[in-house]
């Protein structure tokens, strides 16, 4: 990605600087050093200064320091020069080029941006910007749900556990139907909390009143935090050390907002941030497509897709689209994307066409292999 070679630059320039950084400081301990030898000398000699000082001005010379700065801060203004052009190259101030004429849904992108405000814990912003907007009622809804999620990762920040255990003993058969064990985990991290503190009696109630439901799927997990009590007086020093560990808080926490986020229908990440993450992955190769088609921007304006393939990273690919090699359209619902016996895949009404509504069999477009239409399996995209 283009960005990498603007970070290389970059490190160029910080290299470069930190190389005439540590010269001139060099030279100039160097120059010091010279002249408070000179003073000490003068201040215990009964002779005239001139001596001293012609003697200073001879050592100076040979220190010789604008010769010695000159090397290093040439390399540092060649960087500098460098730096803005590449800045220019990459970071392409006019982006409009690139741009199509759509209708925005208004009320849903302020929705989007106040949500990301409420996501972030920034409720005053939030608020701000609805009351400004004046269309983004449907963010309100979601303040109170994310200000739920914002006091458990808060209480958590200092190790308090009580609102992540109630919110996930209120909610422990849909963590369930999710194949989430993230109840268990905080008991996990309280467990070891209580044991911290030395009081094994209490974290072995503690181990008692909560742990017995998981027993069946985590008996394995259960049997280590148990072989903690033997050590519950000196835990840094045991078998179990990494149960100390803050990433474990980290984990927790991480999969607590995914869960809480998953059980509302939304996406872990801010989808304000993943627009803007894709674009900033997508827009380069539509610039360069529209440098080479400057003279024909009314023709980009009326594509019903884009020009030229953007490559966009796995975290950006939420699903898959399926276009059928004979029609050339995408699969829908309604003509859904069937495997052939053959391991080809063609749209449901294209096998229905070459196969006459399943009367006859038909060849395989891209093999000799005989297909029969009642053998496909229908493929969810």
């Amino acid at each position: 990605m283009e960005l990498h070679s603007l970070k290389d630059s970059f490190d160029r320039v910080a290299k470069k600087r930190k190389v005439s950084y540590s010269k001139t400081h060099e030279v100039t301990d160097l120059i010091v050093q010279e002249i408070n030898k000179a003073i000490k000398v003068m201040q215990s000699s009964t002779l005239e200064y001139k001596s001293e000082l012609a003697e200073l001005k001879k050592k100076l010379q040979e220190v010789s320091p604008l010769n010695q700065l000159e090397g290093a801060q040439k390399e540092l203004n060649i960087a500098l020069i460098k730096y803005p052009k590449a800045l220019e190259k990459v970071l392409n101030p006019d982006i409009s080029k690139a741009y199509q004429n759509i209708e925005f849904d208004s009320p849903i992108v302020n929705q989007i941006i106040a949500s990301h405000f409420y996501r972030q814990g920034l409720f005053e912003v939030g608020d701000c910007f609805i009351a400004e907007a004046q269309d983004a009622e449907a963010a309100v809804a979601m303040r109170s749900l994310f200000q739920e999620l914002y006091q458990m990762l808060e209480a958590m920040k200092i190790q308090n556990l009580e609102p992540a255990l109630k919110w996930a003993a209120a909610n422990s058969n849909k963590l369930k139907e999710n194949g989430s064990d993230l109840q268990l985990r905080i008991h996990h991290l309280q467990f070891v909390k209580i044991l911290q503190k030395g009081s094994r009696d209490e974290a072995l109630k503690y181990a008692r009143t909560n742990f017995a439901s998981f027993a069946g799927n985590h008996m394995a997990e259960i049997q280590k935090l148990m072989g903690c009590l033997l050590y519950s007086d000196r835990l840094h020093e045991s078998p179990y050390a990494h149960l100390l560990s803050p990433t474990n808080w980290d984990t927790v926490t991480d999969e607590l907002t995914r869960q809480f986020c998953n059980l509302l229908g939304q996406s872990y990440e801010s989808p304000l941030s993943a627009t803007i993450a894709a674009g900033i992955q997508g827009l380069p190769p539509l610039l360069k497509f529209m440098t080479v088609m400057a003279g024909k921007k009314h023709e980009w304006q009326s594509m019903k897709q884009l020009p030229v393939p953007v490559e966009l990273d796995k975290e950006f690919q939420f699903h898959s689209v399926f276009v059928c090699p004979v029609t050339k359209e995408q699969s829908t619902d309604d003509n859904l994307p069937m495997l052939m016996s053959c391991g080809h895949v063609l749209c449901k009404q294209s096998i229905n066409k070459m196969s006459k509504n399943g009367s006859k069999t038909f060849k395989c477009p891209y093999c000799p292999t005989d297909i029969d239409s009642t053998q496909c399996r229908q493929l969810i995209f």
